[in-house]
Parts: C-alpha cells; structure tokens; sequence
C-alpha cells in the first residue's frame, strides 16, 4: 500500500491552483481583495496622500482577500444543493410540472453568485444582471427561462447571505 496522497479532482474540490490543496478559493478572495482595495486606497489617498493610497490598497487587499475567502468556505456547494433538491417543491414560484433538473442551474447561479459576488457589497438587484448572464451561459437542458428562474436564484442568494455572519450587501438580512 502506497502512502501517496490522492489527488481529488471532483467538481467541488476547490484546488488550489498553486498547491493543489482543496477547499481554494480564488474567485472570493480576488473579489474581497478588489473591493477592500480600492476602498482601502481611497481612504488612504484621503488621509495620507499618495502613500496612504499605497499603504491602503495593500491592506485593504490583504484584509478584503481574507473576507472573500471566508465568505466563499462558508458555502458548500454540496450540502447547499442537498437542501434545494429536497425543498424546492415546497417553494411558491415552482412550476410543479417541473423537476429538481430544472431548477438546479438556478440554485446554483445563487449559492455560486453569492460566493462570487456577495463580498463586493452590491444588493441582489445590482448583481442580476451577471446572475443572468451566468444563468443562461450554465442552465444546460434546463428549461426554466431567467424570468422563472430568477426566483430560485434569489433564494438560494438569500440562503446563503443569512447563513454568512454580518450583512454584506448592507440589506438588512
């Protein structure tokens, strides 16, 4: 028996691309790092000059990129999509002639956009427009059109940002 570790390369991993650990990240910590950056710099250029423009992005970088990250291992895409696929047809806007299938890519557009997103600060209705947009670039065979499937997003948005500690997207939930 070999004592080699074996590398996952299931769809949820998450590898990271420099280690090949699990449970990576990048596209939380990227937007956390962006979004606290150019906060960071503002309010540094404000205070400090050009320096603390500097001095600011960095930290605000570093401490945004922290923010992203959590906000993304907070959601397992896994146990988010357990629950939608035993609780969707409880839900009100749900067609009943409609399967778990159909609805899937529109859950996932919301747990996903909400780790891509939510750290940016930006309300639902901000982001829509790149929900849909990812919606209909990764529906596959579903045939629930935005219209109908915005409704699953937003749920599966909201599941997520209650589930994350602080309000993000300063919206009161």
């Amino acid at each position: 028996m070999s004592d080699d570790k074996k590398t996952v390369h299931e769809p949820d991993a998450n590898l990271d691309p420099l280690s090949g650990e699990t449970g990576a990240h990048p596209v939380g910590t990227g937007i956390g790092a962006a979004s606290a950056g150019a906060a960071g710099a503002a309010i540094g250029g404000a205070i400090g000059g050009p320096v603390g423009a500097v001095v600011g992005a960095v930290v605000g970088s570093f401490s945004g990129g922290l923010v992203g990250k959590g906000v993304a291992e907070a959601i397992d895409p896994t146990v988010e999509d357990a629950y939608w696929q035993s609780n969707y047809s409880s839900r009100p806007y749900v067609d009943t002639s409609a399967s778990y299938e159909d609805y899937q890519p529109a859950y996932r557009t919301g747990y996903e956009g909400y780790s891509r997103y939510g750290a940016t600060g930006k309300q639902f209705h901000e982001i829509e427009p790149d929900l849909q947009r990812d919606y209909e670039t990764n529906r596959g065979k579903s045939n629930v059109t935005w219209e109908k499937a915005k409704h699953a997003t937003r749920d599966a948005w909201d599941r997520v940002e209650r589930a994350v500690p602080g309000d993000i997207d300063k919206d009161g939930r």
